[in-house]
C-alpha cells in the first residue's frame, strides 16, 4: 500500500492527521501557507507526543521516529508525489476549490485527493478538478490522535476504488470509518451534532433551562459522553455555527436556522472554550 501522504492545512485538524499518520508509518509533508502557520503545527504535534510519551501510552523512540517522517512546506508542489492528499483547511468552499483545483494540476493521476470538510458537499469540491471520480470526503474528527471516527463521504462521481483506498489509509492509521453514501450537506455527524446543538441553543436562549441541566439531560438521559453545549464549546461555536450554516443554507431545512443567540455570541467573540467564555467559562 502507498506511504506518502501530503497533508493541506496545518492547523488543528491538519497537525493531528498528520501526526497519526506518521506514527502509522506514512511518510508526511505538511503544508501551509506561512512558516508560522507551520511552525505552530510542528509545536502541537510535537507537544501531543510529549504528553503521550509522558503518560506512558508512547514510545519516546517511537515519537521521535514519526516526528522524523514529518515535513514542513509553504510549497504545494510539495504534493506532487504523494498517493493521497487530504485538505484541512477553512470551511469556505472557494478556498477549498481553489486548492483542489491547483492539486488537480500537480498530483498523480492515481493520487486520492481527501477533504476533511465536516459540511460542505464534496461534489462541490470535486467540481473544481477534473477527475472527480478520485475526490472523496475523509472526516476526521478532533483532537485526531484521540478520536477514533472518521467519516467517508462518496461524491457524486467519487469511484469505488476512491472510496476502497480512502478508507484503507483511514484504517491503516487507526481510524473506524462510517460512510456516507449520498453527498448531503453535513454528512451524518454533522447534521446530527447540528440539530441537536441548534434545538439545545433555542432551549437555552428562551430560557427554558440552563445550559448545565440541558447538557446534564444528554448525559444522563441518553447516555452521551458531552452535552450540546458543551460540545459546542469545544468544537468552538464559531465553527459549528458556520457549519450548521452552510447546511441549512443547502437544505433549507428549519431545523438548522441557528438561533440569533448563537449569531450573537459569535459577533461577541464568546466562542468557547479557545476564547475562555462560550455557553459556559472557561
Amino acid at each position: 500500500m502507498a506511504r506518502k501522504l501530503a497533508v493541506i492545512g496545518a492547523g488543528l485538524m491538519g497537525s493531528g492527521i498528520a501526526q497519526v499518520s506518521a506514527q502509522a508509518g506514512w511518510d508526511v509533508v505538511l503544508r501551509d501557507v506561512t512558516d508560522a502557520a507551520l511552525r505552530r503545527g510542528k509545536d502541537g504535534i510535537e507537544a501531543s507526543f510529549a504528553k503521550f510519551v509522558a503518560k506512558g501510552r508512547l514510545d519516546s523512540a517511537v515519537a521521535e521516529q514519526a516526528l522524523a517522517r514529518i515535513t514542513t512546506t509553504t510549497d504545494m508542489d510539495a504534493a506532487a508525489d504523494a498517493d493521497i492528499v487530504v485538505e484541512a483547511v477553512f470551511e469556505k468552499v472557494e478556498i477549498k476549490q481553489e486548492i483542489f483545483r491547483t492539486l488537480d494540476g500537480l498530483v498523480k493521476d492515481d493520487a486520492v485527493l481527501a477533504s476533511n470538510t465536516s459540511a460542505i458537499p464534496i461534489t462541490k469540491i470535486a467540481a473544481a478538478t477534473r477527475r472527480p471520480e478520485r475526490v472523496v470526503g475523509a472526516h476526521f474528527f478532533s483532537p485526531v490522535p484521540m478520536m477514533q471516527l472518521c467519516e467517508l463521504v462518496r461524491g457524486y462521481k467519487t469511484s469505488d476504488e476512491t472510496l476502497a483506498s480512502a478508507r484503507a489509509f483511514a484504517e491503516d492509521i487507526g481510524k473506524t470509518c462510517i460512510v456516507v453514501n449520498r453527498d448531503v450537506a453535513g454528512f451524518v455527524t454533522t447534521r446530527l451534532i447540528s440539530a441537536l446543538v441548534v434545538e439545545a441553543a433555542k432551549l437555552h436562549e428562551s430560557g427554558v433551562a440552563s445550559a448545565e441541566d440541558i447538557d446534564i439531560a444528554c448525559k444522563l438521559g441518553f447516555g452521551h459522553a458531552m452535552g450540546p453545549l458543551a460540545t459546542a464549546d469545544l468544537t468552538g461555536v464559531d465553527i459549528l455555527l458556520h457549519a450548521t450554516e452552510n447546511i441549512y443554507t443547502e437544505s433549507q431545512d428549519e431545523k438548522f436556522a441557528p438561533p440569533e443567540s448563537m449569531r450573537r455570541m459569535v459577533d461577541a467573540g464568546d466562542i468557547g472554550r479557545k476564547s475562555g467564555q462560550g455557553f459556559y467559562k472557561h
